[in-house]
């Protein structure tokens, strides 16, 4: 199959994407955005791909014929890949304990730690917290990633499906999911007693292995082959759905997620996926 090399990032100019076409043996460049490019007939080598990563560009082989069209569902974490902070962490912060909290969620995310065993650690931190507090960090301290909504609007254009499926709370997935205009969403339930965090959960825990579940049953209700999904995700917890996917983007993510990701963002945005696919 004929395959494209695509190039963006800060890094990424035309003079930039020249450079690169003798030892890429592509025939023509194409930009496909503002600080991307399509170098028609080739694929990455390894010293290409150290250029690019010297000069703040991202790169990445795509099938030639591939359009955006073909795929007909997304699905995305929330917690530093949608959105740009760890919403635990930041909970954890209005008790005092974002530091030992965010070490144990890095952790966490490299793969290092069992996760459901992490999670109901870090939660029972969160006990006594008001609801008040709670909706601090949404309204004050929650950020879109770049890129997320300029993509958002153009899969809802050609009537891709969007997931957000999180391990952490419904409380931002819910209000998440209104305001951006997904289809579905799917967390984790913070128990709430007297108007405060219990330091519980309700429910069935959304680990990694429910997440790919997840992904796959919402395929299943819309009829979908797993060619037809991208999955983006940043942590070891995001390996299972990944696997659900035909492509799979790791989003400013821990190295053992990029070595196994279709394709990496570490200098673009989450716009960037509109720039891999005609």
């Amino acid at each position: 199959m004929a395959s494209d090399l695509i190039i963006q990032g800060p890094g990424a100019t035309r003079a930039f994407a020249e450079v690169l076409l003798p030892s890429a043996g592509a025939t023509a460049v194409e930009q496909v955005g503002a600080a991307a490019f399509r170098l028609i007939g080739c694929n990455a080598s390894e010293a290409i791909a150290a250029q690019c990563a010297n000069a703040a560009v991202d790169v990445a082989n795509v099938p030639a014929a591939r359009r955006l069209a073909d795929f007909r569902l997304v699905a995305m974490d929330m917690d530093s890949t949608l959105i740009t902070i760890e919403c635990i962490d930041e909970l954890a912060d209005l008790v005092g304990k974002k530091a030992e909290i965010a070490a144990i969620t890095a952790a966490a995310m490299r793969g290092e730690l069992d996760y459901p065993a992490s999670l109901r650690q870090r939660v029972a931190a969160l006990a006594g917290i008001d609801l008040a507090a709670v909706e601090s960090v949404y309204t004050e301290r929650l950020r879109l990633s770049p890129g997320a909504e300029t993509m958002l609007e153009r899969l809802r254009s050609l009537g891709i499906k969007t997931l957000l499926v999180s391990g952490g709370f419904t409380f931002f997935t819910e209000r998440l999911k209104q305001r951006l205009q997904l289809d579905f969403a799917h967390s984790n339930v913070l128990e709430i007693a007297g108007g405060k965090l219990t330091g519980g959960l309700l429910g069935e825990m959304v680990d990694g292995i429910r997440k790919a579940r997840i992904v796959a049953d919402t395929a299943r209700q819309l009829g979908l082959a797993s060619t037809q999904i991208i999955t983006m995700g940043d942590g070891a917890n995001d390996l299972p759905m990944m696997a659900e996917s035909g492509v799979s983007i790791a989003y400013r993510a821990k190295p053992k997620v990029q070595e196994k990701a279709t394709y990496a963002f570490n200098h673009v945005g989450l716009d960037g996926l509109l720039n891999l696919f005609r």
